[in-house]
């Protein structure tokens, strides 16, 4: 059964906001993400500038209302936690923010323990985000990862005892040594913990991380392998209540992550810290990768800088279709009329010809990709991408 949402019913003018904490006590192999050593000096930097940021942000962006909130990493769960407080204090004081507020904050199993669950579950985090990665010791070993399974299962079984009752789970398949067998076994034991959410993503080598220089030394699935991996999830975790509402998210219903959700649907949010980015009213910008820049720009009163890029009614269009074709809500024909002005019925064309090949689907008036088709998205997305520019050229919209 498909995953049931509607994002007509989220408030476009309401407000998300994603703080970058950027510290790990180690780094994983195969992350490419900024981060820092955890160290106290650097952690007392960083929060200064951040609790300047909030303010100036919230004097910028005064009245509108504010409902997710997302920590994200590097490694929140390592932050003090009394800086965890602090900034969601200085959230409460300078926005607007909704009673149903989504508050997210992403953990790695090895810091997520008792006295930190219940700590931040007192200052108001209502869902947390929790990196497993896998069930496999050795293969947790062998990315970096500073837990073992059973470390995951008892911070996972606590932070329920502490009352979380909204808990997703990060999976990646396509690790090194990984099986299909290996692979199914992992799945198997996150699902019999019962999560609200899983996260589940393939293996990518990213240039200067550990694992792509010693790629030629590992064993690692082939695309193909990669594929059924993936099929296989697709299908084992719908029988579980899982459904897939974006290419690598599924959720129970209404435990999808709103947060999240923002940035496929093209709403707005604020992103704070180095490295961070931003959506506001049609404009895409950007923090610099740096610890330093960040805090000279929060004392100076600076919170977005680097790049800044205006989004014009022929990239909105674009972004649509693309991001669009991320979730099972898919795109509509009409509504490309609607929104944007624009007669689309070629791409229409070129949607029908996917299905033909079980690639895309349409239901109720809406176009969404396939299982089989998210594994094609690039490919499939970059044909539609070519179509759609010559539409919006015939329609004096380039």
């Amino acid at each position: 059964m498909p995953y049931q949402f509607n994002p007509c019913a989220f408030d476009p003018t309401s407000l998300g906001i994603y703080i970058h904490i950027p510290f790990c006590v180690r780094k994983c192999a195969y992350c490419d993400f900024y981060s820092l050593s955890a160290k106290k000096a650097l952690m007392e930097q960083y929060h200064c500038g951040l609790m300047q940021t909030i303010k100036t942000l919230g004097m910028q962006h005064r009245g509108r209302r504010v409902d997710t909130v997302y920590f994200g990493g590097g490694t929140p769960s390592c932050y003090p936690v009394e800086y965890l407080a602090e900034a969601v204090e200085a959230v409460h004081r300078n926005f607007a923010v909704t009673q149903d507020c989504e508050w997210t904050v992403e953990c790695n199993p090895d810091s997520a323990n008792r006295p930190w669950l219940r700590a931040v579950k007192a200052i108001g985090i209502n869902r947390l985000s929790m990196g497993v990665q896998s069930a496999d010791d050795a293969q947790l070993q062998r990315v970096g990862r500073l837990h073992d399974f059973e470390t995951a299962k008892q911070s996972f079984y606590t932070a329920r005892e502490e009352g979380f009752d909204n808990l997703s789970l990060d999976l990646i398949y396509g690790l090194p040594n990984q099986s299909m067998e290996s692979w199914q076994s992992s799945v198997e034991a996150l699902l019999a913990l019962q999560p609200d959410h899983l996260s589940c993503y393939g293996l990518k080598l990213e240039k200067g991380t550990p694992l792509f220089m010693q790629r030629s030394e590992l064993t690692l699935a082939d695309d193909d392998e990669q594929a059924d991996m993936y099929l296989w999830m697709v299908d084992r975790l719908e029988q579980e209540g899982l459904c897939q509402y974006e290419i690598s998210n599924f959720a129970r219903q209404g435990k999808h992550s709103r947060h999240n959700l923002r940035y496929w649907l093209g709403q707005d949010y604020l992103g704070l810290g180095p490295a961070a980015h931003s959506y506001v009213n049609g404009i895409r910008s950007a923090v610099p990768r740096s610890l330093e820049a960040f805090c000279c720009g929060a004392e100076a009163g600076q919170t977005t800088w680097g790049s800044e890029i205006q989004i014009d009614a022929s990239e909105r269009v674009r972004e649509y279709v693309m991001l669009g074709l991320r979730t099972c809500w898919g795109i509509s024909i009409e509504e490309l009329r609607q929104r944007f002005g624009l007669s689309a019925e070629p791409l229409e064309d070129q949607l029908r010809w996917f299905a033909s090949y079980q690639w895309a689907e349409q239901t109720e008036g809406r176009w969404h990709l396939t299982p089989e088709g998210y594994l094609r998205s690039n490919a499939l997305i970059g044909r539609l991408e070519e179509q759609l520019e010559q539409i919006l050229t015939e329609q004096n919209m380039v």
